[in-house]
């Protein structure tokens, strides 16, 4: 039988096992980190074709490190379409798994590791 740390069993538990997905009802959006702006703001380009900045929340902050190529779902805010903050942040196997599932497209990994 495997141990998970607390980090990942607390992961796991959140998202009950499943890679959250964007959903376009609740203003998601993936996203990938072009470059960090500072105090905790980062600029990232989206699926769409629009570069927004987006906020690192407090409850991310410590916990999760986000560094730039990281492929990241967003959370857009109501009143500014071209600000959000992170929700959630995809590890390598997660990401590997969107592009099998036709979620993300290869040419927009390709296109972000040429940004960086």
């Amino acid at each position: 039988m495997r141990c998970l740390s607390k980090k990942h069993q607390k992961q796991g538990e959140e998202h009950g096992g499943e890679i959250p997905l964007p959903n376009p009802d609740e203003g998601t959006i993936i996203c990938g980190v072009v470059r960090h702006l500072g105090g905790d703001y980062l600029i990232a380009k989206c699926l769409d074709g629009v570069d927004r900045k987006i906020r690192i929340p407090g409850k991310l902050r410590r916990k999760v490190w986000i560094t730039e190529g990281d492929v990241i779902l967003v959370g857009l805010w109501d009143f500014s379409s071209e600000k959000g903050e992170v929700v959630y942040k995809y590890g390598k196997n997660e990401v590997n798994k969107l592009v099998e599932k036709g979620v993300v497209p290869k040419e927009f990994i390709d296109a972000l590791s040429e940004l960086i």
